[in-house]
């Protein structure tokens, strides 16, 4: 998949997601397969750019190319001042968020809010596109709600404006995760784009991603929860894709391995105490489905240190590879 001067290749992508796909998870994810990883929301309102939440989102130093900046906004200069900012910091791809269905965002007119205006739509793509001398990518759902599935018109908006690339999750925003993405909408809309279109929704194994792919004849699938505790998914899907064949799940000493990496980045990444915190949902993710997995987290949430954290990580699994109960105290 082509955007702009770079190929995406594998055509497996790392969704956006806000919380998730901080500059450790990025880059993790794009050493396990993934041919793209867009970072968080950002957002556009220029009053919030100093916080240090805005300041770790915007930071993309290592970050190999090419760089994907998500920004969040409803109005139309204000956008596209921020994305010449994001290029200003770094950014060669940049990406706008109207697919977030959380109710926060929706409120202030952002995300998914803005399908809702589809001459907003417009004015905002034109805006940043005039903006920018990089690629500019949009994200969005199927539509407002079941009555309203305009993504084929948003679509349509957005190639006429000189968008890259679009990609579709394939929910209504009312929906938000519940029920099943449906492909269909996805399906006709790239039919009737000649841009680069991605699937998103559902993306939770080679096999699906292969099925999608298939059915509607996209560019690229996105993957977002699924790569959660489990960014190995991206060279999974990428060899399946390109052999037909399976790739044996992870072992145990790897899953701990690329887990102890994620966890020393992290600290390294945001400090402590803050590292601390957000590792703790990433150990919850890791731990799903393995052996006294709550036992586990009820005590790893407990550490307080980043050394805490790391040694009642190694303790846990390394009992798992020699096949022996945790020890599951905050003294193992």
């Amino acid at each position: 998949m082509q955007i702009g001067p770079y190929t995406i290749a594998p055509n497996v992508v790392l969704a956006p997601m806000a919380g998730v796909t901080d500059k450790p998870f990025r880059q993790l994810c794009k050493r396990l397969g993934a041919g793209l990883a867009a970072s968080e929301m950002t957002i556009s309102d220029p009053r919030f750019w100093n916080t240090r939440k805005s300041i770790h989102r915007m930071d993309h130093a290592g970050e190999p190319a090419p760089i994907s900046v998500q920004i969040a906004g409803t109005e139309p200069q204000q956008l596209a001042d921020a994305a010449r900012y994001n290029v200003d910091h770094g950014a060669q791809i940049i990406d706008i968020n109207m697919g977030c269905p959380a109710k926060k965002v929706c409120n202030a007119w952002a995300g998914s809010a803005l399908m809702r205006d589809e001459a907003l739509v417009a004015r905002i793509l034109d805006a940043v596109v005039k903006a920018v001398d990089v690629p500019v990518t949009l994200k969005i759902r199927t539509g407002w709600c079941a009555d309203v599935r305009n993504a084929p018109a948003i679509a349509r908006v957005a190639e006429d404006s000189g968008i890259a690339a679009l990609a579709i999750h394939g929910r209504t925003r009312d929906q938000h995760y519940t029920g099943s993405a449906e492909y269909d909408t996805i399906a006709a809309i790239k039919a009737m784009l000649r841009i680069p279109v991605l699937a998103n929704g559902d993306i939770d194994s080679p096999r699906k991603a292969e099925q999608v792919l298939r059915y509607t004849g996209v560019d690229a699938v996105m993957v977002g929860r699924a790569a959660q505790g489990r960014p190995w998914i991206f060279r999974e899907i990428a060899h399946y894709l390109a052999s037909g064949e399976e790739l044996p799940p992870p072992t145990l000493q790897e899953v701990r391995d690329i887990l102890l990496g994620h966890l020393h980045d992290l600290h390294a990444f945001y400090g402590e105490p803050q590292g601390v915190r957000i590792a703790r949902k990433h150990l919850g993710w890791y731990a799903k489905d393995r052996p006294e997995n709550a036992a586990f987290r009820a005590v790893v949430n407990a550490a307080e240190t980043a050394d805490a954290q790391l040694r009642l990580t190694r303790d846990y699994f390394d009992a798992l590879i020699a096949g022996l109960p945790p020890a599951l105290s905050p003294a193992a």
